[in-house]
């Protein structure tokens, strides 16, 4: 029976040969429970791997550039920028994005998200509790 070791930060290997009967590969997950005084580790599939779309170069080029920008715009809007139409509709094609809103992703888009979150803050923007002080903010 093959053995392993527990390391320092409570990692231990998979030996080969069971890697290999489970069919685990690299980053999979596995649900670790107690019976009794024995771990027991069930992989898990989260969501089925769905083929990876084919990328030149150059649109692997473009999801790095998409990635980064989606990832400051996530952390913050305000001053992020918006991707091109070749980095949004790349990052659809990965799923890194939702080809439905693709737009929302784009420079012109978050251009006008900026602005409005600028308009906000400066108190350019008024909000009403009632429709009533909306109508009577209306008519002022």
């Amino acid at each position: 029976m093959p053995l392993t070791i527990i390391g320092p930060k409570h990692q231990i290997t998979i030996p080969k040969e069971v890697f290999a009967k489970l069919k685990l590969q690299v980053r999979d997950y596995l649900e670790a429970t107690v019976e009794g005084r024995k771990i027991v580790l069930i992989p898990k599939r989260l969501t089925e791997k769905a083929p990876s779309p084919r990328l030149s170069s150059a649109e692997q080029r473009l999801l790095t550039k998409a990635h980064a920008k989606i990832e400051q715009i996530q952390k913050d809007l305000t001053k992020a920028k918006g991707l091109t139409p070749a980095e949004a509709k790349v990052a659809a094609k990965v799923g890194l994005i939702d080809p439905g809103q693709l737009y929302w992703w784009t420079e012109a888009w978050q251009k006008g998200e900026r602005e409005a979150d600028a308009e906000i803050r400066e108190g350019r923007i008024k909000s009403f509790e009632r429709i009533q002080d909306f109508l009577q903010d209306l008519r002022s």
